[in-house]
């Protein structure tokens, strides 16, 4: 395949106000209503050119601001009208209602009105089940985006994708923004987007700087009784992150049975079950939120100080879009990875792509983890490698 060069933006790097960025204002009363008044370095460097209605390739760690960098020209660029005119793709639940809340608080005073189509509710109102069906047309959508582009490849939603874009019309702004630059993207880019903007404030195979990453190497058996430890050393707003739904519900209640205010969150529950735990996390009705990967991503729950990977992920990027939960802006936060020799690889993987070795760490009353090659040898047996 011939190289596709994407021109790279010249990202400010000077400090500054949303006042510089070109916004009315009308979209600055609402952000100095909010307490907004410094933006993100993503958010600086998009909305200039998007105000401009360039195509845009954002990449930008998760935590970053990239919701309002796209939202704010959106609603600046869009009027009051009744057929469709802005379409925002979003790979889950949690990131397409935070959208539609984003759309709604800078849309207010420009008459725009954002609708939420979630798979998994009644009648299935996806957008795709709604073209199929006929019931919308994208014939006037002026403003396309695509957000966490590489997330909703993972979970093999390219043909959706494809399809959808079949529908909208050829001359429109586009943005598409992205955690990393796979190869899958950047096909998917030069398909459908016009002479992009790339702007990329994604350090590669990093987490965000205000993360204190720790491990905890203990035998499998030990795995609980750590996780109890550290919920009671470290006392923050906790996101406990495990494997498989079954076992969600299964530590949610084994925490609650020990006192902790708990809920669970994952794939199985509904919508509004989805919501309600989401809520009752954010407003602090209960400060632990035990979720499997459905909310790695898109949770923009302020104040998270503490993630614990009572499973590891099954990929580093996956470590660090979970670890993108905490520190997010200026904030500080920690990541915890309970582990065992099991899951050496996954370990080594992670270190390889963070390009540092997780700090090796114990909690009080919970014995470490001992190496094989500091026990007695079984006859025939082989030493494991030092972790």
């Amino acid at each position: 395949m011939q190289s596709w060069a994407i021109p790279q933006h010249p990202v400010q790097t000077t400090d500054s106000e949303f006042e510089d960025l070109g916004l009315s204002v009308v979209a600055l009363e609402v952000l100095h209503r909010i307490g907004f008044f410094h933006p993100t370095p993503i958010q600086r460097a998009v909305i200039p050119p998007a105000l401009d209605g360039k195509d845009i390739l954002g990449l930008a760690e998760t935590g970053s601001g990239k919701t309002a960098a796209f939202c704010l020209p959106v609603a600046e660029r869009l009027f009051h009208g009744r057929a469709v005119r802005g379409l925002i793709l979003a790979p889950t639940r949690e990131i397409a209602l935070q959208t539609q809340a984003f759309l709604e608080l800078f849309g207010e005073g420009h008459g725009l009105r954002a609708t939420c189509l979630i798979g998994g509710v009644s009648l299935k109102p996806q957008i795709y089940d709604h073209l199929e069906r006929g019931n919308i047309k994208l014939d006037k959508v002026e403003e396309l985006v695509l957000d966490e582009a590489d997330h909703m490849l993972d979970m093999g939603f390219l043909p959706q994708v494809q399809r959808i874009l079949q529908h909208v019309p050829k001359s429109r702004q586009t943005m598409l923004f992205s955690a990393t630059m796979p190869p899958a993207i950047e096909r998917l880019v030069q398909g459908f987007m016009t002479s992009p903007v790339r702007i990329d404030l994604q350090p590669e195979g990093k987490a965000a700087s205000g993360i204190q990453h720790r491990l905890y190497l203990v035998e499998p058996e030990n795995k609980k009784a750590c996780l109890l430890a550290l919920l009671h050393q470290e006392l923050g707003s906790t996101l406990v992150f495990i494997r498989r739904k079954a076992d969600a519900e299964w530590l949610s209640n084994l925490l609650e049975r020990e006192g902790h205010p708990v809920e669970a969150m994952h794939g199985d529950l509904s919508q509004s079950e989805r919501i309600k735990a989401l809520q009752g996390f954010r407003e602090g009705q209960h400060r632990i939120l035990v979720a499997t990967d459905v909310a790695a991503r898109g949770i923009d729950v302020p104040g998270i100080r503490h993630i614990v990977n009572f499973d590891l992920p099954e990929t580093p990027e996956d470590y660090i879009h979970r670890a993108g939960r905490t520190a997010r802006g200026s904030s500080l936060g920690i990541v915890s990875s309970i582990a065992s020799w099991l899951e050496k690889p996954q370990i080594l993987e992670i270190e390889h792509t963070l390009g540092e070795k997780l700090p090796r760490c114990t909690v009080t009353g919970v014995p470490p983890y001992v190496e094989l090659a500091a026990r007695p040898q079984a006859k025939g047996g082989r030493r494991r490698r030092l972790l």
